[in-house]
């Protein structure tokens, strides 16, 4: 039998185990600190006024705006990502697609907000270029990435996670995790201790 399943189970497993994460300084953190550290920083953003950007494309760039929204529903911390199909074709068509991310961050974002960059490459030239351009701008940054160790964006930002993996899918899927993982912190929101389910509506809202 051919158990498939089971082993891309298995592997997804052992690379979250495996995430790397590493201050701007390139200090290695544990798994918790560093999800402490992130849950800090949203904190410091909220009680600030401050909003957050997330960008990526292809998959990442629908992590992205899913994880704007729920950060802003629900995180309450106002979010936004420049991933929907007017902005992103306008700014690629006449300016440069490598120059889109970054033309928009200046639009709409300034020092202390924060920068999350999702690419499971880290090397795509315009997630590189949105990192320079924000820190001209003064913000803060953080980098998920995956597949090459030695990735561009790795160490770019101040709290940076890299998933050691070898492909797209399984980068892509323990990204998604991680996302969750932050907000879900960040939120309170502990699988393991519930007995009831979770409703995000209005009118029966329970987390």
């Amino acid at each position: 039998m051919n158990f498939y399943y089971q082993n891309y189970t298995r592997s997804l497993a052992a690379c979250l185990q495996a995430l790397e994460a590493v201050d701007g300084a390139g200090n290695a953190l544990g798994a918790e600190v560093a999800f402490e550290a992130l849950c800090q920083m949203s904190t410091e953003l909220q009680d600030q006024g401050k909003k957050q950007c997330f960008t990526g494309n292809g998959a990442s760039a629908a992590f992205a705006n899913h994880m704007a929204l729920d950060w802003s529903k629900n995180g309450r911390v106002p979010s936004h990502s420049f991933s929907d199909s007017a902005t992103l074709t306008a700014l690629g068509n006449d300016l440069s697609y490598e120059d889109a991310f970054a033309t928009a961050l200046g639009w709409y974002f300034g020092k202390g907000d924060l920068l999350v960059t999702i690419s499971s490459s880290g090397n795509s030239p315009n997630i590189v270029k949105t990192i320079a351009k924000a820190r001209e701008l003064g913000m803060k940054v953080v980098t998920l990435s995956g597949l090459k160790p030695d990735n561009q964006s790795r160490r770019l930002g101040d709290l940076n996670l890299y998933i050691p993996a070898k492909t797209y899918g399984m980068v892509e899927c323990a990204h998604q995790v991680l996302l969750h993982v932050w907000l879900d912190r960040f939120m309170g929101i502990r699988e393991w201790e519930r007995d009831g389910f979770q409703n995000m509506n209005r009118d029966e809202f329970s987390l």
